[in-house]
This record gives C-alpha cells, structure tokens and sequence, in this order.
C-alpha cells in the first residue's frame, strides 16, 4: 500500500522578475468574479478548431496506454478557453487537501499572526510514514506557519495532520470547501489512510472542476486576505514534489504554483495556477488513477503527458 508521501525534488528554480512581476500584477487584478469563472463561465471550447490537437482522443489515448482514469479541468483566463474530461466524475484527493488546510488556517484560525507563530509540540506517536520534516523537529517542535509550509512544499505527511488537529479534524476542510461554495470536495479521514483510493469510496474525494475551482480561488481570488494569499501562494510556488509531473509536462517558461497528491491504485494528481510567459493565469486540475491496480505505483509520467496535451490544447 502506497502512504501518500512524495519524493521530493530539488527546490525549483525562482522566477524571473518579469514572470514574478506579472504574477503579482495577476494576483492585484483578479477578484473574485474571474474565479467564479473557472467553475461557471467556460463553455469548453474543441481544442482541435484552433490547434490541430484533439485533446479528448489524445486524453483517451492516455488513459487506455497507462491502463488509467483521467480527470481534467484547465481554463485558460486569458483566451477564456477551457478543456474539460470527467471533469465532474469522483477522484481521490490525496494530499491535494493539504492546501485547503493550510488555507483554512490562514483564513479562519489566525487574524495577527497569533496562531502562525505558535509552537506545536508533538511525539514520534504524532508522525506517520512521509513525515521527514516533522520528525526533524521532534525535539523542539514547530510553528504553525512552518507547518503548513512543509505540508504544502513536501507534502509532510505529519504536518498535514498536525494541521487537521489545529482545525479540529478532516472535516474542517469539508465545512471551508462547502463555505467557498463548493458541494463536492470532501476530507473523511487523517493521513496515510486517506490515501486508499478504492474505486468505490466517496470520501476524501474531489472532482477536477471542483478542485480547480477551490485553487482558482484562492489564489486569484478574494477567498483570503491579501497577506495570506500572498504566502499561500509562495508556498505553492516552491513546491519541491512536482518535478515529474507540472514541471515536467508543462512549458518551461511557466510559472507554477501547485501542489501534488498520491495514493494507492495508482493515485496521481496535481493542482495549481501556472502563469503563462506572458503573465496570463491557467487554472489546472490533472486527477488520475488506476481503478484496477490496486498496488500499482502511481504515474508520473501520465500526468507530465496530460499536462503537455492540455497546455498544448489551450494555445
């Protein structure tokens, strides 16, 4: 059985000023109607009118090559297109959840900065399998803002479920989901064993368009106060476990802000805003997994794959 936790890359590289800078002037200008729009306002345009690409038979072809299931939602703000596939079917959520915590924390525990400076003390009883950053600070603990940090940057397993106890368990991120207006996403169960992914379950689960919508809007939207959504979106921009995946599929004079998940049957997914080398923001949601192989080891390159196509398809 897989235990969610991800191999963790080399930091990526920092942006340019320029792609920064527009990345700062994207995330002054979009408010919140241009997030409603990720999950109400596009209607999916055929990716084949304008760039020869048929992105839905290139996502079939996908899907039956790695023996998967592909979800996708991706709208480009810029062009206003978007590309839809099972974008409204059932996936599991993996440790995708670890930023609507974190986001969940900056919006509805901490106002002065009183929380994010607390100390939380904990045990090796605390920690799970993919806890490499907690267990380092076993003896003297860590604060709540360096929490968050490595459950979204290394998705620490321990620090996401230090996290959870902070907010008073999984269902807290149900209730803030439900309180940006989302009426699928949900969180059962604590780290690894949300992770399980039978085909049947429906919790801990999400829809890509669900889960891009929830992205879209905190990080371009009014979900948060500008400070913290600034420094949710600095930790998904040094985001070190998606080397393979976003960063390897999507175009290297990109911006991405994103945050992976995994578990067992297979489970792959990746989330987040990237920002085109002209400053235009791409809300993408790639959710994948294997129905049928239970102990199959989850996909990078299927994901790297979907995202190229995607990107390619949105121009």
């Amino acid at each position: 059985m897989i235990s969610g936790s991800e191999q963790s890359s080399t930091a990526p590289t920092t942006p340019s000023t320029r792609s920064a800078t527009a990345t700062r002037r994207t995330l002054l200008t979009a408010g919140a109607a241009t997030a409603a729009t990720l999950v109400t306002g596009a209607t999916p345009a055929r990716a084949s009118d304008s760039t020869g690409i048929d992105v839905t038979a290139g996502l079939r072809a996908l899907e039956e090559q790695h023996t998967a299931r592909v979800g996708v939602f991706a709208h480009h703000l810029g062009t206003k297109k978007t590309v839809v596939h099972r974008a409204d079917e059932l996936f599991p959520m993996c440790s995708v959840f670890k930023t609507l915590a974190a986001a969940a924390v900056l919006r509805d525990l901490d106002r002065h900065g009183e929380v994010l400076y607390k100390v939380v003390h904990y045990t090796e009883a605390d920690l799970v399998d993919g806890s490499d950053q907690t267990r380092a600070h076993l003896a003297d603990g860590m604060t709540v803002e360096q929490l968050a940090d490595v459950a979204i940057r290394y998705s620490d397993n321990g620090a996401g479920n230090l996290i959870l106890r902070e907010l008073g368990g999984p269902s807290a991120v149900t209730r803030f989901a439900r309180s940006l207006g989302d009426r699928v996403t949900r969180l059962d169960r604590w780290e690894t064993e949300l992770n399980s992914a039978e085909p049947d379950r429906i919790t801990d689960t999400t829809s890509p368009r669900a889960i891009a919508g929830l992205y879209g809007k905190l990080v371009l939207g009014d979900a948060l106060r500008r400070p913290d959504r600034d420094r949710l979106t600095a930790w998904l921009l040094n985001n070190t476990t998606s080397a393979a995946r976003f960063r390897a599929g999507l175009p290297a004079t990109w911006t991405i802000a994103d945050k992976t998940g995994s578990g067992d049957y297979g489970t792959a997914n990746d989330v987040g805003i990237a920002w085109t080398e002209s400053g235009d923001p791409v809300v993408l949601a790639v959710l994948t997994t294997k129905p049928t192989l239970p102990d199959a080891p989850y996909d990078n390159q299927l994901v790297a794959a979907t995202a190229e196509l995607v990107a390619e398809a949105l121009g």
